[in-house]
C-alpha cells in the first residue's frame, strides 16, 4: 500500500519530462526524490497531487487512484513560495487551514504554536513580505501541514535555509513520520537525504535510474569503501597491489578505497599490519549516496555519448 507512481510519461512539445517512472513509497515513511534541476521531480509531483495530467501512467495511494482522495489527504510546499505578500503571516496561515475545513480557532492556535517552534512567534502579525526568505519557507512549510495531511510532498523544502533553521525543519519532518504521515521531497542535496530518508529514487532527464530502501540504493554500486589511516609515509603501493581494491581517494587524514563486493575489507586490515604499519582508523562503510549518483548518472552520461558518437558514425 501507500504511495504507487506506475510508468508515468509526460512530454512538453518535443522535452520527454518522464520517461516511464515507476516507484513506491510506504506509509509512514521518509522518501527522497533526487535529481539535478531539470531532472523531472517537479513534473512528477504535480502529477501525482493532480495539477499535471500525464500523457501514460498511473499514481495510487492505499491502492486508490490519486484523485478519488479528499483534497486535505495531501499537503504540498511548491519550489516557487505561495504567500500573499501584503497579508498578515497568522492571517493567511488561518486562511489556507480553513480552505481544508479547518475551523479558524483552531488553525489560529495550532499556527502560534507552529510560530513559537520555528522562533518566529514575533512576525505573527507582521507582512509576509517583511520576512526573510528563510522565514518565509518556514511559514510556507506551515501552511503546507496545518491541516494535518496524510501524505507531505515538498519541493526542495531545504533550499535556502541556514543550518539552524535546516535542524528545525529535520525535527519537524522526524515528528511527522512517527505520526504515521509520509513525507515525499524532492532535492539535489544528496547528504541531507542520506540522513532523512528511509527510501529514495534517483531520476536522471526523465528516466529513472535506481530505488529502493537508502540502504538498497547505496549497495548497489557493487563494492564496500574503506577508510584507512596508518603510520605510513603515505606510499600507497602496498595497497595499490592489493586485488579486488581500487584507491579512490588519498588523504592527508585517511585513505579511502574501494572494495570489490565479494571481497574480505579486512584483508586491508590484515596487510597494514603486515607492512607493519600502526593503524589509526579502520572503517568499513557502504558508498555514500552522493557516490552511487555520480557513479550511476555518470555512467547514462557515458552510454549516450558512446550511443551518440556511434549514430555520427553511422
Amino acid at each position: 500500500m501507500g504511495l504507487r507512481v506506475d510508468g508515468l510519461r509526460k512530454q512538453f512539445g518535443e522535452v520527454r519530462a518522464l520517461d516511464g517512472v515507476t516507484f513506491a513509497v510506504e506509509r509512514g515513511e521518509v522518501f527522497g526524490f533526487l535529481g539535478a534541476n531539470g531532472a523531472g521531480k517537479t513534473t512528477t509531483m504535480r502529477i501525482v497531487l493532480g495539477l499535471l495530467q500525464a500523457d501514460e501512467g498511473s499514481s495510487s495511494w492505499e491502492d486508490r487512484p490519486n484523485y478519488t482522495w479528499p483534497r486535505r489527504t495531501w499537503g504540498y510546499l511548491p519550489e516557487e513560495r505561495g504567500l500573499y505578500a501584503r497579508m498578515p503571516v497568522v492571517d493567511q496561515l488561518v486562511f489556507f487551514a480553513s480552505l481544508y475545513g479547518i475551523p479558524r480557532s483552531r488553525a489560529r492556535r495550532e499556527a502560534l504554536a507552529w510560530l513559537a517552534r520555528f522562533r518566529i512567534p514575533e512576525y505573527a502579525d507582521r507582512r509576509a513580505d517583511s520576512l526573510s526568505k528563510g522565514n518565509q519557507q518556514k511559514v510556507q512549510f506551515i501552511a503546507t501541514i496545518l491541516h494535518d495531511p496524510d501524505v507531505l510532498l515538498m519541493d526542495e523544502p531545504f533550499s535556502g535555509l541556514d543550518p539552524v533553521n535546516v535542524a528545525l525543519l529535520k525535527a519537524a519532518f522526524l515528528e511527522m513520520r512517527d505520526r504515521g504521515k509520509t513525507l515525499v521531497f524532492s532535492t539535489h542535496q544528496l547528504d541531507m537525504a542520506e540522513e532523512l530518508c528511509d527510501s529514495v529514487a534517483i531520476i536522471d532527464r526523465g528516466r529513472l535510474v535506481t530505488a529502493g530502501t537508502t540502504r538498497e540504493v547505496k549497495r548497489s554500486t557493487g563494492h564496500q569503501v574503506v577508510r584507512l589511516a596508518t603510520s605510513g609515509d603515505g606510499d600507497l603501493g602496498w595497497l595499490r597491489a592489493l586485488p579486488s581494491v581500487t584507491v579512490t581517494r588519498p588523504g592527508r587524514d585517511f585513505t579511502e578505497l574501494h572494495v570489490d563486493d565479494g571481497s574480505d575489507p579486512q584483508r586491508i586490515l590484515r596487510a597494514a599490519l603486515e607492512h607493519g604499519d600502526e593503524v589509526f582508523r579502520f572503517e568499513v562503510v557502504d558508498p555514500s549516496l552522493e557516490e552511487v549518483f555520480v557513479e550511476r548518472v555518470g555512467a547514462l552520461d557515458t552510454e549516450e555519448r558512446t550511443l551518440a558518437a556511434s549514430e555520427a558514425m553511422a
